[in-house]
């Protein structure tokens, strides 16, 4: 699942739970799953994160260092 169908299956996660029509089960169900989700968009941006910066890594002669993220991908 992509990043924003993640943060969109968070969201409505997030309303059913504040919704406070759930079952203390069905309460429980809810929120482990948006824990899961919530740790895994978390893996994605900082992974992202870390691409970002070796973009922009700048030597100190003040040139720009770039990696070949190809190799890197899951």
């Amino acid at each position: 699942m992509d990043f924003e169908k993640k943060i969109k299956e968070l969201e409505e996660i997030v309303e059913k739970l504040s919704s406070g029509e759930l079952s203390l089960q069905d309460s429980l169900k809810h929120f482990e799953k948006g824990i899961r989700l919530s740790r895994e968009c978390s893996k994605q941006l900082d992974k992202s994160e870390e691409k970002v910066q070796q973009l922009v890594d700048i030597d100190p002669e003040g040139e720009i260092i770039t990696k070949d993220l190809e190799t890197e991908e899951e």
